[in-house]
């Protein structure tokens, strides 16, 4: 029995350059996995070949015991540049996705589930606003609500956070976290940091320096849920499986950890003697130490 995503040996290549080779991939239902890997590796070609949008040169890719062949409804994808129409608010934006999705579907019904959304990544408020109106943060969380309400089989997030501040994407990430422990979707991520896979994922897979990328061992993050994203920075196993990823991402660019010892000679710091009296051994305005101190004996005549 397969998977419920399985890419068996899946290569792409543009023109002469091999971008991907021979990709293996197994993900059950309900799996969150983080794909992570350099820039230029070739992640956003790797996201695109599930989503439908690109066709391998070779292999074979399923969803659901389906042959993936082209992009579907049942497959969402949350781009990192929001991709919202800008002259829609943010109703108008996720009612469009449903009404493609689900036509027959009685008027009512499309508003109720539309609105649902819409109040799961919170954003009722500002449901009548437009793009331009809106931060990077709520438009993602726009991108994020349209795809869920597609109701896709597997949700792709393609490095959605990675043009946002850091602020606002520890937000978003707890976000994430939240919706997909409500809805429990197969979450396919792409992010270029290793924190965050671990932070959100079940299971986090390198992808190494291109060209010819290809997945390297899968790591099961077993560190219990919810996750505390500042309690998980002392966890032992946190530290280890973050030291154990960046290891095979170096190894794959032909890098390897370098640990320099050295000898730091620190300047020879004392605090002013604050006993000695002003004015007999200090006449400077700067501090006095006692090792400053120089005493000598002097013969009057």
């Amino acid at each position: 029995m397969t998977a419920f995503l399985q890419l068996t040996n899946v290569s792409k290549s543009y023109g002469s350059s091999s971008v991907l080779r021979d990709i293996n991939l197994s993900i059950e239902k309900g799996e969150f996995v983080a794909i992570v890997g350099y820039s230029g590796a070739g992640k956003t070609t790797f996201i695109s070949l599930i989503a439908g949008l690109l066709r391998p040169d070779s292999g074979t890719m399923t969803l659901n015991d389906l042959e993936i062949t082209a992009p579907g409804p049942d497959r969402g994808i949350v781009f990192q540049n929001y991709s919202l129409l800008p002259w829609l608010t943010v109703y108008e934006n996720i009612y469009l996705a449903v009404n493609q999705v689900f036509p027959n579907w009685a008027d009512a019904k499309k508003q109720q589930h539309t609105e649902k959304y819409i109040a799961m990544v919170n954003l009722t408020p500002a449901r009548e606003k437009r793009p331009a109106e809106l931060s990077g943060g709520m438009r993602q969380r726009v991108s994020v609500a349209r795809a869920l309400a597609m109701d896709p089989q597997i949700l792709l997030l393609d490095e959605p956070l990675s043009a946002l501040d850091a602020l606002t994407r520890a937000t978003l990430q707890d976000e994430i976290s939240r919706i997909w422990s409500e809805n429990q979707k197969t979450v396919v991520l792409i992010t270029n940091d290793v924190d965050e896979g671990i932070l959100l994922a079940d299971r986090v897979i390198p992808l190494s320096a291109g060209p010819n990328a290809t997945l390297g061992p899968s790591f099961t993050i077993d560190i219990p849920r919810p996750r505390d994203r500042k309690a998980i920075n002392h966890e032992p196993r946190f530290k280890e499986i973050r030291r154990d990823i960046i290891d095979w991402l170096l190894a794959s660019k032909g890098h390897q950890r370098v640990s320099i010892t050295r000898k730091l000679v620190l300047p020879d710091i004392e605090p002013e003697d604050l006993s000695i009296p002003r004015g007999v051994f200090n006449r400077r305005k700067t501090p006095l130490r006692r090792s400053e101190i120089k005493r000598e004996t002097v013969e009057a005549a």
